[in-house]
């Protein structure tokens, strides 16, 4: 039998909290890095499987993961209340901390909060979908190869245009920056699935929005930045980088400093497409 906890409203006035307990509930994994699970195959269990714990990370911090990837991973179902906390043995969460966890996961649109209905999961349609923390639990979900192809979608979308609008806004500090990049990732090229060449390509892709001059386009910037993130921590980088990639991403930084903007368009274009194929490419190898 489903057993059920409920939080009453504080002094603020907030909507009571209801959790439940029962097959709804997942295991918490400790873990100090992020390695690859199930695919788009696996199941609704291999979301719940990646949440992640460290030493350092709060109670808050520790539910809020174990709570957002659960809704994200699938285990908590659209309509169904949050689970228990589990702490794994360690101190339950105080009734302030879940109700401060709920209101940053109603925030991201993964929950809705009622009096005396609780909280309960929102359909991926309710989600703010670019939260880089949304991201973040979706890369390691079960949909994730479907989840970074939507990202190439929106990257394909701005970053062409970006280096087409960069052509004429970039500042001199904007063409340094992109070409310390570029030789940056050359020369990390052959750990092209560690931290260095990561924090290279981040560095490119985040100053090419901003160079864009379009404050849009720049908000974007750790949206990106967790889509490569993604991709590292999930083993979908080569060891080495791709020679003629890597020659784009100099062009780019040269186009873009020529004031060339239909070149770095399509220049741009070709880094994404080549970024997207890599993905499917590792991701079918390993099938």
């Amino acid at each position: 039998m489903t057993s059920e906890r409920s939080i009453d409203s504080d002094t603020t006035g907030a909507a009571d909290v209801s959790f439940a307990t029962g097959d709804a509930g997942n295991d918490t994994v400790a873990a100090t890095g992020i390695k690859a699970g199930a695919d788009d195959a696996g199941s609704k269990a291999a979301g719940a499987a990646q949440t992640i714990v460290t030493p350092e990370m709060s109670l808050h911090d520790r539910l809020l993961d174990e709570w957002g990837m659960a809704v994200v991973g699938g285990t908590v179902a659209a309509g169904e209340r949050l689970p228990e906390p589990d702490m794994g043995g360690d101190a339950t969460p105080s009734r302030t901390v879940t109700r401060e966890v709920t209101r940053v996961l109603e925030s991201m649109g993964l929950v809705s909060v009622k009096r005396k209905a609780g909280a309960t999961a929102n359909p991926i349609e309710s989600w703010n979908i670019l939260d880089p923390q949304v991201i973040r639990w979706r890369l390691r979900g079960p949909h994730r190869i479907a989840a970074l192809h939507e990202l190439s979608q929106l990257r394909a979308a701005v970053e062409p245009a970006a280096a087409r609008l960069a052509a004429s806004n970039a500042t001199p500090e904007h063409w340094a920056t992109l070409t310390e990049a570029a030789i940056g990732m050359v020369a990390h090229s052959d750990h092209a699935d560690e931290s260095e060449y990561l924090e290279a390509d981040i560095l490119f892709h985040r100053t090419l929005l901003e160079a864009s001059g379009n404050l849009m386009f720049a908000a974007l910037g750790e949206v990106i930045a967790s889509t490569l993130t993604g991709r590292t921590q999930h083993e979908l980088m080569p060891k080495t980088a791709d020679q003629t990639a890597l020659n784009w991403h100099t062009e780019v930084a040269a186009l873009i400093r020529k004031g060339d903007g239909a070149a770095a368009e399509a220049t741009m274009r070709r880094i994404v497409d080549e970024s997207d194929q890599a993905i499917s490419h590792i991701a079918g190898d390993r099938r």
